[in-house]
């Protein structure tokens, strides 16, 4: 009885054996391990980012796993999560759609240097000087005008944002996003109190504060606002709609612009990182800005690239770019900035 039962389980475990074989064999199984080469965590517009991404993937031959993050907050929560895996990271390389958070993270030591060769083409003001994160690819902060409502030129809006009503102007609630990163500029420009004096202001003059730069913009193509507060690209949506609107830059009082670059960081200790420092330069690449000027959301090449395939509209934009202020100021104030809006805008 033992020998048949020793028999009996040798055919059973060769049975399960072939089975296994045949089922490899038609699902194409293959000796080495089917995951991707590469994790990219991506808090740009998926709409936008997949293109890219394609294209590296075509050009590198490598298989990229990308996590986006569509929240309004997005690129505050992708910087919340890589700080939470910092001691076991998941993502290789992260492709954040501002600057401030990348610098949050570098603060957090959870960036690798790597300075890639198509860096040195990029600004001084815009990439850090040891490479933990360098910026491509910008959007500015500006003022959407109402041309219906009044003139698109600075003295027309100082006029209005000095008024003792704010009732025709939008902004995005100052929490999370390029508004938020807009406070922290300031808050390194003013300082504590006037920025809060400033934000009280808004509020008691009845300034229209809304969810997002969108409906920001929205409120001012549908001529219920004269003046929003946006972005670059939110403005295109409404020029390409052809909507009565144009825009100007914001400008600090030293006469800078804030110009947000998009920005690549490679995460330390992450598991790929040879396809990381490729992604890092494809990205930082001439060829990536033109794809990304030349998109719907026109974002602003900040490297040399071939002005005859800009569109138009993007070559004044760079103008503006240049006069960008350096950003790293309001990085240092921006979690002060955040804890103090989210007291007055989270308490219960």
């Amino acid at each position: 009885m033992m020998a048949g039962s020793a028999f009996n389980r040798r055919i059973t475990v060769f049975r399960f054996f072939l089975a296994a074989v045949s089922i490899c064999s038609l699902s194409g199984c293959r000796p080495t391990s089917a995951g991707p080469d590469l994790v990219v965590y991506c808090s740009q517009d998926a709409v936008f980012a997949a293109e890219i991404i394609q294209r590296f993937e075509q050009q590198s031959g490598l298989k990229v796993s990308i996590r986006y993050d569509e929240e309004s907050n997005k690129s505050l929560g992708l910087t919340n999560l890589l700080i939470a895996e910092k001691e076991h990271p998941r993502c290789d390389v992260f492709w954040n759609n501002q600057t401030l958070g990348t610098i949050r993270l570098q603060k957090a030591d959870v960036l690798q240097p790597y300075i890639s060769p198509n860096a040195s083409r990029i600004p001084a003001q815009f990439r850090d000087p040891e490479g933990y994160w360098t910026g491509f690819a910008a959007r500015l902060r500006v003022y959407l005008i109402n041309t219906d409502q009044l003139p698109a030129t600075e003295a027309a809006v100082t006029e209005v944002l000095n008024g003792d009503s704010l009732q025709r102007v939008a902004i995005a609630q100052p929490l999370f996003g390029t508004t938020l990163s807009h406070y922290a500029v300031l808050m390194a420009e003013w300082g504590d109190d006037k920025l809060k004096h400033w934000h009280q202001s808004l509020h008691q003059r009845g300034i229209q504060e809304v969810r997002g730069n969108s409906m920001s913009m929205n409120l001012v193509a549908e001529g219920i606002c004269a003046v929003g507060f946006t972005d670059t690209d939110d403005a295109f949506v409404a020029i390409d709609a052809e909507k009565p609107v144009q825009m100007i830059p914001v400008r600090l009082e030293s006469g800078q612009t804030i110009c947000l670059p998009n920005t690549v960081a490679v995460i330390r200790n992450c598991q790929h990182r040879e396809a990381a420092e490729k992604f890092v330069d494809f990205m930082l690449s001439a060829e990536t800005e033109l794809l990304m000027a030349q998109s719907a959301s026109r974002q602003i090449p900040l490297g040399p690239v071939d002005e005859a395939r800009l569109p138009p509209e993007v070559v004044e934009l760079r103008h503006w770019a240049a006069d960008g202020i350096d950003l790293r100021e309001a990085a240092s104030v921006h979690e002060r900035v955040l804890d103090w809006l989210s007291a007055e805008y989270l308490q219960p």
